[in-house]
Formats: C-alpha cells, structure tokens, sequence
C-alpha cells in the first residue's frame, strides 16, 4: 500500500479509532485531552544544547513556541537534537564531528517527523551547522515549517569577539603581547549566551534564513539576551506553524536559495555558507551548482561593514535594520528577487518595504556599498578542477605567489606557525582535512588566526582541502576539490613548489607542467587515515564532494 495512504489512515484514527487507544494513552500521560488531535500537531525541535552559550537559550524559547502553538489551537510536541561547538573544537580532533553533525541533526529532525508525524515544524537553530541541518531537514520532509534563529550574544567592551580572541592567542605566541592581555581579553569577549557576535557562519546562515522566507524577517537577529523580545518571536512562530503554511520547499526552490546567496554575499559571510547551501539544493532536489553561486557574489557588492571583514557585530546591524534594510535594498536593486513569498504571506519585498533606509556606516546602498569587490570567489586551475573557495571580502589583497609548504595535518601545520617555522611569502598547504579525509573537513581557524595574530596576514596565504570558520580573515582559499584524499592534484603537491593565486583570475594553480604533476598522480597513494570505523568511517565512505555541498550519498561516494 501507498505509504502516505497508510500515514493518513493511521493519523486518522488517532483521536479515537480502537487500534489507536495506545498511542492516546500516552499523550493522556503527556497531559494532551485526545479530543485535541483532531487539530494540528506541530513538532518543536530544538538544537539545545548546555555545552556551549551558541543556543542555550533555546529550552525557553521552545516553551514560549509551544506556546503560540497552544494558543493557535494546535498540540505542540517538543523534542530535542545535538549540536556541535565550533568553538570548543577548533583545532582539536573533536572538529572532525561539527560538519558530520549537520547529516546528525538533519537525519534526527527526520526521524522524529516520520516517526510522531506531525502536520508541521517550528525549529529553533543557532550555532552553525544547526541552520543547513534544520534546512536540509525540512527540505527532505517537505512539511510546512517556521524556522527561528535563537540570537546573537551580545560583543564585549569596543566590539571585541571570540575573533580577536583567537587571533590574540597568535600574537602571544610571537610575543606581541603578554599573557595577561590575552587572559583580559579571553574574560570579556564573550558576555552572554547566544551565537557569536561577529558575521561568522552562525550570522552568515541568519541572514540567509531571512532572504530564502522560511524565518520571519527581522526575528533572527534579535539578541540572545533581549529576552522579552526573543519571547515574542517564539510565540509567533509557533502561532505561524499552526498555519495555513505552504510546504517548506516553497522557500528552498532555486530563486530562493539564490536570494540567500545574494544576502550571505551583500554582508561578506561566511564561505560555509556556499556548501550549506549546496547541501540545502541536493536534499531539495534543486539544481544548482558552485558556479550559479559564484555568479551571484560576482555581482553582488558588500553593503554590510560587519567583523570580520568590517568593523559592527549583530547587534549593531540589527539596530541599523538589519535584514529588512538590506533586503529592502537589494530587492530594489534587482540583486534579490522581492518577488519571492514569505511566511506571512506577501513578498520579500513587501514584507521589507518600510525597512528603514541605510544608515551609510553600518548599512550601505547598493550605489554607495561599503566594498564593491565579490564577497566570495570560486577559484580554479590545475591545483582545483572542480573549484576552490576564497573570502575575497576577508582578503587585503588579490594575489599572491610564493613556496609551497606542505602539511598533511592541521596540527603540523599549527605547529609550525607556532613555532616561528613560517616565512613571509610561504604558502601553506593543508591537506587530507576535506570532507572524506579529515574525515569531517575541519575548519582551519587556529592556523589563520595564527597566522594572522603573528603578523602574516598579509605575507603568507594558505591553501586547503578543509574549511574555514566565517571568523578568517587573510588570503585563505579553502574546499580544494577534489580533495586530497580522493586524490586530488593537492595530494602530490610538495614542498617548495611554486602556487599562485589569482582572485581576480579566479585562478588557483601549482606551476607545474602538466606531464610532471600526471607522473606523480600516477605514483601517489593514500596514506593511512584516522578515523576508519564507527560514524567517521561511515561519513568517510558516502561523504561527497565540498564543491556538491559534502552531503552523504545513499551509496558509495
């Protein structure tokens, strides 16, 4: 029999069909009058957590949804899903488990939607895979949904944030500063629960949650701590989810998942953003590439002068109106489609017509914009058939040519950094860290802010087959594909060989003539991998490739 025949006769007879009298047993032990399952059931799923302040706030707020849920006539039914701390993990083997994470919570929300069927979802998300995860979900599920963001903490004293924290920690290294600067730094830099304050990939997915309609615009970004106000947006979320709502892949067809693109891009985010959205695409079954991406960024300005590549945090974009300022103003700059529907029922761009105007400091126009280069560049050559990824927004400069030094490891190559072994000019490469490799693709935010705190930003670039955190700043191209592991042309790269890139070419490269780098492809090996059982060696064996979004297969990579 049809599956969804059977779903429907099932939910059928569960306010008082005989065979159903288990089931109402247990929601008589829940406090649920049956009579209610006639209505609408709405499953609240929260990605908290008590590891890390990113989304702890998110058991209230789930109350104040079931709330709204409650009051709109529905039965809310709460439950729960992991999330991973980027932060905590950075630069640790417990990396490997952030981006393996986001395939977790997906599969989780999944589960439990088939499993107690419910009629529609509000998820709370925060730290950064739980966005793409809850998206990615939904997409599968194709149920009508809301999605509410759990808010940003709030910066330290003169918008200091874990940023300059770990970029503090470079500079104690080389002895810039002392290690009580560094230990006042590390005790302010983070004051409150919520997600990072600057534009890092948490934000970056904020943002794009508002251009792609699922979220209510304008309720993500509230601050963590605005308790009264978060409330608010939790209880209406819920009423929302009562509906009637259009099914989720309304606001993850190919229009919206581009107007993300354009907002992660006008707001110079995070290059995690580019592979969520990928990931988002497949599990929607939408077609679109790394290049339709690219072309998006390509023409979009930076009108956001958010850390770390500007100088605000989300609080104070919020304040300048935030993304209903800058969706009001790339709608009429034609670089988002204001046509495309939201939760309440009209536009994007009628939901943001009286946003207010841009301020000119946090905020910009498209006319005047804060940076007019690409956010974000996909960069290929023979080092990267099938792409690369750079935050050109991040990047004070364009090019850079130098020696390559070889790493198969992000500890050897922070080992070295710390060490002093890097020389002005050095272009570091880190391999077996991609998807399948590491495996997890570990972002690479110890090494960068290293790099950065030692005073090479400027002078050094490195190139990997692993990620890097929205909190990177520098010459840094990541998501080589293919990756290394997989036998990608990063593989036999050695020391000493010379790599230019080239944003404004769009170019990555190992000179190299073609025969030498075809003979030791010929010759190369894999070398022995951690991680070859348990959840790491199954992500291994069906993770794709970061230029299709890293998503797992349903078969052997």
């Amino acid at each position: 029999m049809d599956q969804d025949a059977l779903r429907r006769r099932a939910r059928a007879g569960l306010a008082a069909a005989p065979e159903r009298a288990p089931a109402r047993a247990h929601f008589r032990a829940l406090g649920i009058d049956p009579a209610r399952l006639e209505g609408p059931i709405v499953g609240v799923c929260s990605t908290w957590t008590g590891t890390m302040p990113c989304n702890l706030n998110q058991l209230e707020l789930s109350r104040h949804v079931c709330d709204g849920v409650a009051a709109a006539g529905g039965v809310p039914l709460p439950f729960n899903t992991i999330a991973v701390s980027d932060n905590q993990s950075q630069g640790t083997p417990g990396m490997r488990a952030s981006l393996v994470s986001r395939e977790v919570i997906a599969d989780s929300i999944e589960l439990m939607t088939h499993a107690h069927d419910f009629d529609a979802l509000v998820c709370l998300v925060g730290c950064d895979k739980t966005v793409p995860a809850a998206l990615m979900a939904l997409a599968r599920l194709d149920k009508p949904a809301v999605v509410l963001y759990g808010g940003p903490m709030r910066a330290g004293p003169h918008n200091v944030t874990i940023q300059n924290v770990w970029e503090a920690v470079g500079a104690e290294e080389r002895g810039l500063i002392d290690r009580a600067e560094l230990d006042a730094l590390e005790r302010v830099a983070c004051p409150s629960a919520g997600t990072c304050a600057g534009h890092f990939t948490a934000n970056t997915m904020a943002v794009a949650l508002d251009c792609l309609g699922i979220a209510v615009v304008g309720d993500g970004l509230v601050s963590a701590v605005d308790l009264g106000a978060k409330a608010d947006a939790a209880r209406r979320a819920g009423r929302l989810a009562v509906g009637p709502l259009p099914s989720a892949r309304t606001f993850l067809d190919r229009r919206a998942l581009l107007n993300a693109m354009a907002g992660i891009a006008a707001t110079g985010g995070s290059t995690n953003g580019v592979l969520h959205l990928l990931a988002i695409a497949r599990e929607a079954g939408v077609e679109l590439t790394l290049d339709d991406l690219a072309e998006v960024a390509a023409r979009t300005p930076v009108i956001a002068s958010l850390a770390p590549s500007g100088r605000y945090v989300a609080d104070d974009f919020h304040a300048a109106g935030g993304t209903r300022t800058l969706i009001r103003e790339l709608a009429a700059a034609r670089l988002i489609d204001g046509d495309a529907p939201t939760l309440a029922g009209r536009t994007l761009a009628e939901e943001t017509a009286d946003a207010s105007e841009p301020d000119g400091e946090i905020v910009f126009t498209v006319e005047r914009p804060f940076k007019t280069t690409a956010a974000l560049a996909v960069l290929r050559g023979n080092l990267a058939p099938d792409g690369s990824l750079v935050k050109a927004a991040g990047a004070a400069r364009s090019g850079h040519r130098g020696p390559a030094r070889v790493f198969d490891s992000e500890e050897a190559c922070a080992d070295a950094v710390r060490a002093g072994l890097v020389q002005p000019g050095d272009v570091l490469v880190v391999r077996y860290e991609g998807p399948a490799g590491g495996p997890g693709m570990r972002e690479m935010l110890s090494i960068t802010s290293s790099v950065v705190g030692a005073g090479l930003g400027e002078s050094v670039a490195l190139v990997t087959d692993g990620r890097f955190s929205g909190a990177t700043r520098g010459l840094m191209v990541g998501h080589v594909a293919p990756e290394a592991a997989r036998g990608g042309p990063l593989a036999v790269v050695r020391d000493g060989d010379t790599i230019s890139i080239d944003v404004d070419a769009r170019s990555l490269r190992v000179e190299l003539e073609d025969a030498e780098l075809d003979r030791r492809l010929a010759i190369w090996t894999r070398p022995e991998l951690p991680y070859a059982t348990g959840v790491f060696g199954r992500y291994r064996a069906l993770v794709g490739s970061a230029s299709e979004g890293a998503v797992l297969r349903n078969g052997v990579a």
